[in-house]
């Protein structure tokens, strides 16, 4: 069965940035993410990767925003990294901080879930579910010593983004603070209710 593919249902720009200035406008209280499966084959089947019309910069741009206004209402208790960048150079399209508190360790967790992405081609979630969070299994599968393996994340947070007639992922998206299966939520989340 073929994936489907996304479009943003909102295609004027600014769309994320508006949704930041309404959270901020008020006294937004913190709705629940959404867990995700913790079924290995039901992550696969339903929130392991995106396929999308397209990703632009602006996409990026939008996607940042509509996640930093999603998690702007718990960044007082649990700040957060959001990180988007392309999969083939590197370059990062968007990041920023959530809420006062991330530590330099948000950036070692990005670089490693995106390097899990890279590598495997499927979220970071998706590979926590398949060898139920122990790392040791993880490592010992692909004859990795302790610091190749330190190099990547099997904790839940990155997503990669695959684009309709292209090979391979196109860009990976990350977030680093919460829970882990609330890092992956989010993502999941946020491209749900705003691409279709």
């Amino acid at each position: 069965m073929a994936e489907k593919v996304l479009r943003r249902r909102d295609q004027a720009a600014g769309s994320g940035l508006r949704a930041i200035l309404s959270v901020q406008s008020g006294d937004a209280a913190p709705i629940p993410i959404p867990g995700p499966p913790e079924d290995a084959d039901a992550v696969k089947a339903s929130c392991d990767s995106f396929v999308l019309e397209t990703f632009t910069v602006e996409d990026a741009w939008e996607l940042g925003h509509l996640l930093y206004a999603r998690l702007l209402p718990f960044s007082p208790e649990k700040p957060t990294l959001i990180s988007i960048s392309l999969a083939n150079s590197g370059q990062v399209l968007f990041q920023c901080a959530v809420g006062s508190g991330t530590m330099p360790d948000n950036e070692l967790w990005v670089q490693r879930k995106r390097n899990t992405v890279l590598r495997f081609g499927s979220s970071t979630w998706l590979q926590h579910c398949k060898y139920a969070g122990d790392e040791e299994a993880f490592r010992a599968k692909f004859g990795m010593s302790q610091e190749q393996a330190a190099k990547y994340a099997i904790h839940g947070g990155a997503v990669p983004i695959r684009v309709k007639g292209v090979e391979g992922i196109v860009a990976v998206v990350i977030v680093s603070g919460l829970k882990q299966h609330e890092d992956h939520g989010v993502i999941v989340d946020v491209i749900k209710h705003n691409w279709e």
